[in-house]
């Protein structure tokens, strides 16, 4: 019998931090690193932010609070639902957690039994599916095909669905694609599931002010009110509002799934950071108006990205419709030899060398699901942008 738990033999450590990490201590030695691994924003959190913060220190408000949330957090974000989503919930409806992937790792810890099912659309947010894992479920991937703009679609739904499904998980921005749902391509799963009702549906809406192009965020339990009871949509605070440190994410949902992810907080992490708390009622009940600046930004960070990929050999690279990702497709690169003599089998071997040789960190897209890809964050600046797109092209043109 082995010392480490047999659940935590069925999980991975995430690729994304794995990478991120490689590139800090490449850094750290004096390399010349451009690491675009790491899916977090590079402005600052706005000072009004900050002030709330620092103003709650100076109050005092620095002790234990309720397990999933203070009230005042809980009530900003039953109006921000009800502003920006159209969705009625009363604060006991609400969760509050560490990051949005505590809210995810405690709403499945706290359903999931050995034997049920979690559809997982592919490519997907590496966390997914070991979170199902360590649970002791089984996540069923779906492949999201280039052709149809990575997203699922309803005859591959209806097809995934078995008796032991308990989950659909549902990532709109999503990570690492940035491909985003319409409300006709949401209302087309919505369908499918309104004829499953023993399905439950998680959506995952972290990037939902992160869209370009006129494109028009909604979500699942908005645009089908059936699946209100049975839907736990998750966000938070990390990317909008440049506040990836804080660790605030939070979800709503049924109050008994509510009260049995508050359990389970209550014997692990606890209540997240009461000052961070009160620096996200601020970010919630706050001005608003520098997401659309920061997106202006990221939209041009975006379009060259694209542009600088698309003209690198072996290179194909999709417009995302949000988030600050895109993931191109590194096919024409397979098979083919690197300037340090290794062959490039696999994206994984392809991100290898191109850090080894142009000092770039990206991310394989095995370790989302779904190959030849590779992701980048574009959450940097445009000079850095160009520079790593430049090196690519390099790399790529490099390849014999």
């Amino acid at each position: 019998m082995g010392f480490i738990s047999d659940s935590l033999n069925r999980i991975q450590p995430s690729a994304t931090i794995a990478i991120s990490n490689k590139a800090m201590v490449m850094k750290a030695e004096g390399k010349d690193v451009i690491g675009l691994a790491a899916g977090e924003p590079d402005f600052d959190t706005p000072d009004n932010i900050k002030e709330a913060a620092i103003a709650a220190i100076r109050a005092g408000k620095t002790k234990y609070t309720a397990v999933d949330g203070i009230p005042e957090l809980k009530k900003a974000i039953c109006a921000k639902f009800k502003r920006e989503n159209g969705l009625d919930y009363k604060p006991s409806q609400v969760s509050v957690g560490t990051g949005g992937k505590q809210v995810l790792f405690n709403a499945l810890m706290a359903t999931v039994n050995p034997g049920d099912e979690v559809i997982v659309p592919a490519p997907y947010w590496v966390s997914y599916p070991d979170i199902v894992m360590l649970a002791g479920g089984t996540p069923v991937f779906v492949d999201c095909t280039v052709e149809h703009g990575f997203k699922l679609q309803a005859a591959d739904l209806e097809k995934a669905i078995t008796p032991k499904t308990k989950w659909l998980i549902l990532n709109s921005p999503s990570n690492p694609s940035g491909a985003a749902y319409a409300r006709a391509e949401l209302k087309a799963i919505t369908d499918v599931l309104v004829k499953h009702p023993h399905v439950w549906l998680l959506t995952d809406d972290m990037y939902e002010h992160l869209v370009y192009d006129d494109f028009e965020f909604t979500t699942a339990a908005q645009v089908e009110p059936k699946l209100y009871d049975r839907t736990l949509t998750m966000n938070g605070v990390s990317k909008s509002y440049c506040m990836t440190g804080w660790r605030i994410g939070y979800g709503a949902g049924p109050e008994m799934l509510i009260k049995a992810m508050s359990k389970l907080q209550s014997q692990s992490t606890s209540n997240p950071s009461s000052i961070a708390q009160w620096a996200a009622v601020e970010a919630l009940n706050g001005p608003q108006d520098f997401i659309p600046a920061n997106n202006t930004v990221f939209k041009k960070r975006r379009d060259l990205v694209v542009s600088m990929l698309n003209q690198a050999k072996g290179i194909s690279c999709p417009v995302p419709e949000g988030a600050f990702y895109v993931y191109p497709s590194c096919a024409g690169t397979i098979g083919k030899t690197a300037p340090s003599g290794n062959a490039i089998r696999s994206d994984e071997d392809f991100v290898t060398e191109l850090l080894a040789a142009e000092g770039v960190a990206a991310v394989h897209g095995a370790a989302f699901g779904m190959s030849p890809f590779f992701r980048i964050s574009y959450a940097t600046g445009t000079d850095v942008l160009e520079d790593a797109c430049k090196r690519i092209q390099r790399f790529c043109g490099n390849l014999r």
